[in-house]
């Protein structure tokens, strides 16, 4: 659900921090042109393929140390002053120690590496892929829309290059989670 707020004006910064403080039970974003949106709670099948990706992702990343994890919980603020939460995350390590304790503790102010979104029952399509090309023009480097109505991933990369697959058994994290590897037998 989105609220247009643009009536009374955008919402700055400061303004959205506060809602956020105010309404620790609700899951909010917001998108570069000052719209609220609420994001709805997952069922259960949903929390469950989500749990299961960021399970493989974790004991990937504790075996190589190269970065940092984050579930749906996390919210980055990304630099054309949109606040998202994308399902899974990951950042460097490089790019994480940047970061001050107090940005690392707030909202981190930048695009991940990596993130996944989780295409849910009552997710539309075009707005989730309009938020990874809005990761994929904030920085990311590489992106996947996991779809499993349809049984297909979307993969952004950097430069603009978009690849579908269908029904993949298994994905490559490429250079940017190098050997890892997204197994989907435990998410179709």
């Amino acid at each position: 659900m989105t609220l247009n707020l643009s009536a009374i004006a955008p919402i700055q910064e400061e303004q959205y921090l506060k809602i956020c403080e105010d309404n620790p039970d609700l899951k909010l974003e917001l998108d570069q042109y000052g719209t609220l949106i609420v994001m709805p709670p997952t069922g259960g099948i949903t929390g469950d393929r989500n749990s299961e990706i960021n399970y493989q992702l974790r004991a990937w990343n504790k075996q190589k140390k190269l970065g940092k994890v984050f579930d749906s919980s996390t919210e980055f603020k990304l630099p054309n002053g949109a606040f998202r939460s994308p399902d899974t995350a990951w950042i460097s390590l490089e790019r994480w120690n940047r970061l001050t304790k107090k940005e690392q503790d707030k909202f981190p102010p930048l695009a991940p590496d990596f993130v996944i979104e989780l295409r849910s029952s009552s997710d539309r399509l075009k707005p989730l892929q309009e938020k990874m090309q809005e990761y994929i023009t904030n920085g990311v480097r590489l992106g996947w829309l996991i779809d499993p109505q349809n049984r297909q991933v979307e993969v952004y990369r950097q430069g603009g290059s978009l690849e579908i697959l269908r029904s993949p058994t298994s994905l490559p994290g490429e250079d940017v989670l190098p050997e890892f590897v997204l197994d989907f037998n435990e998410i179709w």
